[in-house]
């Protein structure tokens, strides 16, 4: 077992290195940050037999320290994964995110769960993925049935932003490019518009240099072949086993030039169809639509914040 060191969070949060062996550019590691619980809250809470893993999105990292809070606050345990060549696990030389299968990410969820001792101790496991890691943790959730209690995605990265017709179209050529140059330069997928909406909201957060850039890191046909083909795993239908609860947006706004309705509105999905794709993940859907609402709901205006929140706290309530 690693030693648990002081994280850029503070006081409060400590951080574990996640060996994973090496790969084509060298050393991999992903990285555990766990939240220290209230002790009052962590013996008497509600929730104190919850363990919850948070796997963040695209071109991110784990910095949510009240979404954290409010779940140690009411005695569950909370631990967040940065994964490998993100955030606190990239190191020099890495190509940013990459990856040629989302089921790559098992090593680095198994390793954060052999930390965690969740199975070991008896104690319920609630996974909670943001965007691409709403994706990641649907998949893995569908091929480990009966692992987690419950599944939790905050605007999830079930369908491509084509949606399903232009998924289809789009994925032979995105296969052919994989094949013959994965790690190649296509067009950015963000223009920078989610950024900007959470600056002016005042939810943006002071990152370390290159963890999460203005408009997102490069991307390569290797990295969104292998997303396009778990949008389609999605699509035939998968089960993870678990009540899920799907957070998101009520409206959607895609513009090439910025508008300001993206100050509550999801700037980055398109979220009806992320709302059609869910209803195909379990037996259990609840999907909770936020007025004003960002692409990640929690870091969204105060209202929107506070109407997550609530769904959230209702939702877990009734599983615990």
């Amino acid at each position: 077992m690693g030693e648990w060191h002081p994280d850029i969070l503070g006081e409060g949060f400590e951080q574990q290195t996640l060996p994973l062996g090496s790969d084509d550019e060298g050393e991999v590691v992903a990285t555990l940050v766990r939240a220290m619980p209230h002790p009052g809250a962590r013996l008497f809470g509600a929730w104190r037999d919850l363990d919850v893993l948070y796997v963040h999105g695209w071109s991110d990292y784990f910095f949510q320290a009240d979404l954290a809070r409010f779940f140690t606050d009411r005695g569950a345990r909370f631990y967040a994964l940065d994964l490998r060549k993100y955030g606190r696990s990239i190191r020099p030389g890495q190509t940013r995110g990459y990856v040629l299968a989302l089921d790559v990410y098992d090593a680095d969820i198994e390793a954060a769960l052999d930390v965690m001792g969740t199975e070991a101790r008896g104690r319920r496991l609630v996974l909670l993925g943001h965007s691409t890691g709403g994706l990641t943790l649907t998949l893995w959730a569908a091929r480990h049935r009966g692992r987690a209690h419950a599944l939790v995605l905050n605007s999830p990265w079930l369908e491509l932003q084509l949606g399903p017709l232009g998924r289809q179209a789009l994925a032979p050529i995105v296969n052919a490019r994989a094949r013959l140059d994965p790690r190649g330069g296509q067009l950015a997928l963000d223009l920078g518009f989610y950024g900007r909406a959470q600056r002016e909201v005042g939810t943006l957060p002071d990152s370390p240099e290159g963890w999460r850039p203005p408009r997102a890191f490069p991307t390569h046909p290797g990295w969104l072949a292998a997303v396009i083909a778990g949008h389609a795993r999605v699509a035939s239908g998968v089960d993870v086993g678990c009540p899920a609860l799907v957070l998101l947006s009520l409206r959607s706004t895609t513009s090439l030039t910025w508008n300001d309705a993206m100050r509550e509105t999801d700037s980055v999905l398109v979220v009806d169809d992320i709302a059609r794709a869910a209803t195909r993940i379990a037996r259990t859907v609840t999907i909770a639509r936020i007025d004003g609402a960002l692409h990640d709901v929690f870091l969204s205006a105060p209202d929107a914040q506070d109407a997550a929140y609530a769904a959230l706290g209702n939702w877990v309530r009734g599983l615990a």
